[in-house]
Order: structure tokens, then sequence, then C-alpha cells
């Protein structure tokens, strides 16, 4: 049964990533001058250390040397490292999610005695999934069946051996240039399949271009992210994904999978109304805090009423994914949870991190104060991935009961 009471177990992981927060992340992230410059370097020292308290490992089984956390313990621990830095967040996040998925559910044993020591060892043994997605291709057909084969951006060509040879580019890849593992998804030539591949950095024929150190001034995605490009870049047959992970992928493209991108925003807008609090407290205009001004009570109550639904919107898509026989038996909607979670999220978070930052004043949009950051990270979350637009479209598909038949590549 769904409820919202939280185990041992996830109150201790909450408060002690909040404690580690507060202690090492926040002191360097919102320094004046790390706060003034517009690129903005990944704290790799901090993640390393966030590392080293098991959370590159959080949702890996305990077997294979993680803490076996479940998706809705990975949701409470993003949004507390959101809090502290949407980059660190994002990167942890996406390195645990691909851990289960690729050495608990998709690898072989002799792959995982190739890959998984050195993951377990070395804090800085981050991974990245490379995967086809279709939307980009075909545009959103609402209401209609996708009829033609999408144009694969990457492609395989099996050798007799049962090596691989890729080419092709992939579109941005979250994780690509600091990963030390890269799970990369292509389509056999001449059948079209999709095969799962793995290539270690630095594989002959594979170059990222990291696109946090181009041109651009500001960023339009958290973390690390890059581009990937294959020139005759050969995978041996000993490095093939199985068909492990089925039942995660699709859950994932059918917007009932794990909410982390959606509790990471959360993390962001909480940070931005916590320092409106602080701020509030201490601003005195009129003769008292402006705290005690009807206007900024009801700024701060719009914005904590806006975090709380938000947060109960993705503790049920997460305690969803955990339970799809609830969705079987209807236990719980039908609906797709996860997208219902990241339309809602993404708009009121924006929302709220801006009411936060009407509480600054004209200091709001200071670079040397943390609003302007907090503004921007939600913006990211409004605008980057699948667009409200599309995911509402999807939601209303599910409402209709209209059911497309499935891709012919998974997406993760």
């Amino acid at each position: 049964m769904y409820n919202l009471r939280l185990t041992p177990e996830q109150h201790e992981f909450r408060d002690t990533v909040r404690d580690f927060v507060e202690r090492e992340i926040k002191p360097v992230v919102l320094h004046p001058e790390r706060l003034q410059k517009l690129v903005k370097p990944l704290p790799l020292e901090l993640i390393d250390q966030a590392s080293q308290m098991g959370l590159c490992g959080l949702a890996l089984s305990e077997a294979r040397g993680g803490a076996g956390a479940d998706n809705l313990t990975a949701c409470i621990v993003a949004e507390e490292l959101a809090a502290g830095d949407v980059g660190i967040a994002v990167t942890l996040a996406e390195t645990a999610r691909l851990a289960r998925l690729l050495f608990d559910e998709m690898m072989n044993d002799a792959q995982r005695e190739t890959f998984l020591p050195a993951f377990v060892a070395d804090d800085r043994f981050h991974l990245a999934f490379a995967a086809h997605t279709t939307d980009p291709d075909l545009a959103w057909k609402y209401h209609r069946e996708i009829s033609e084969a999408p144009s694969p951006r990457v492609t395989a060509a099996r050798q007799t051996n049962g090596d691989y040879i890729l080419n092709g580019a992939t579109a941005f890849v979250q994780n690509a240039p600091i990963a030390r593992l890269i799970a990369v998804q292509a389509a056999v030539v001449n059948s079209g399949e999709a095969v799962s591949l793995l290539l270690p950095a630095g594989s002959a024929g594979m170059s990222i271009n990291d696109l946090a150190t181009n041109s651009q001034a500001v960023k339009w995605f958290h973390g690390a992210g890059g581009e990937i490009t294959f020139m005759d870049c050969r995978v041996p047959a000993t490095h093939v994904l199985g068909n492990g992970g089925a039942a995660t992928l699709a859950a994932n493209a059918a917007g009932r999978g794990n909410p982390l991108m959606q509790a990471i925003n959360i993390g962001v807008a909480r940070a931005a109304l916590e320092a409106a609090v602080t701020y509030a407290k201490l601003r005195v205009q009129g003769g008292r805090t402006i705290v005690q001004h009807q206007g900024i009570g009801n700024i701060l109550a719009d914005a904590a009423i806006k975090i709380e639904v938000a947060r109960n919107t993705v503790w049920q898509a997460a305690w969803a994914s955990d339970h799809p026989e609830a969705v079987a038996d209807r236990s719980v909607s039908g609906l797709p949870l996860q997208t219902v979670a990241r339309v809602f999220t993404a708009e009121a978070m924006y929302t709220s991190t801006e009411e936060a930052a009407e509480c600054f004043g004209a200091m709001g949009v200071m670079l040397d104060m943390p609003l302007a950051k907090y503004v921007n990270e939600a913006r990211v979350f409004l605008h980057s991935g699948e667009s409200n637009s599309v995911a509402k479209l999807r939601v209303a598909e599910a409402v209709a009961g209209f059911v497309r038949a499935a891709s012919p590549r998974a997406q993760v």
C-alpha cells in the first residue's frame, strides 16, 4: 500500500546526504566568486567525495557492492543533492541509475568480472548510455501509429567473428565526457534491429565533444554532457550486452520509469525557497522583517505549496515504478506517472523558483547571489529533454486509452 512514511533507512540516507550538502557542497558551489562565473566547471572533487559515500552505487544491488536502494530512495537522495548543486546531483543520479541497469540487468557474468571491480574501486568510474530516440526523427504522431522507420544515428555492422563496427554520431549524451564506460545502442546494418554495446573510454574510433567546453557561455543542460562520434569503431563480441533490462527500458519509454530528474528539479526549487525564507527573516522594511509582510508571506506560501505537491507527485511515481504490480491491479493510476511528474514539476518548480527570487527584489538578479543560479537551472528543466507540449500529448493518449505499437528501439 502506498504511503508517505519513510523507512529508517530512507531517513538515514536523507539526513546523511543533507548534512554532506550543508558541510561540503554549499560552501563551494555558492561562493560568490564561483557564482559570478558564466561557465562553472563541474566540481569533480565534491563528486568524488559523494562517490566515496557510496552514492554512485546507490541503486546497485548489495550483492554487487551497492546499497540496493529502490527508486523512491534514489529520488529522496537526488533531491537532497540538488539542493546543494544540480550538476553534482545529475551526474551521480545518472551513474547510479545506469549501474543498476547495466551491472544488475544487462551484463553477463564475464562482463561484470571485467568492469564491476573497477566501478566499485574507482571514485570517478562514471557511466553513460547513448540510446536512440525516435521522437526527434519522426516528430510526435499524436493518436497515430508510427509507420516509417526512423533514420538511425549510429549503425553497427556485424562482422563474421561476432564483432561490430560502429559508425555515426549521437545527439546529447549525459555524462559522456566523464564516463569511464559507455553503453551505446545502435541499429544493426541490414536488419535494423537494436543492439547495445559496451565501450570503455578512449576506445579507438570513438570521439567525444564535451559541450561544456565549446563557445556557449550558458549551458542548456545540467552536469556533464557531450556528443559522441564513431568512425569505424570496433566493438568486440564480448562487449555485446544481452536483452536484460527490457522491463526498465520499456518503463522509461512509456513514461512509467523512475522520475529522478523531477526529484532533482524539486531540489533546485527547494534551495531557492530556503534561501528566500532566510533572507526574508533578515531583511527589514517598514520597521519589521519582510517575512512578516502579507505580500511576502503569500509568495513564500505559493512556492512551498507547489514544492510540496510536486514532491508528492514524484514520490508516487517513484513508488509506482518500484511496484508495477500496483498499476496492474489498479491500486495506482494507470497514467504514465513519470510523465505526469515531468509536466507538473517542470512548470511548477520554475514558477516557484521565480517566486522565491521575487523576495530578493533587485538582488535576485545579481550574479553573486544564488537566486540567479537557481532560476537558470529551473529554466533548463522546463525546456530540456522532452518538451511539456509533447509530454502532455503522451498523457492525453493514456487518458483516451490509445496504445501505440512498441518502438523498434527502446529508449533509456
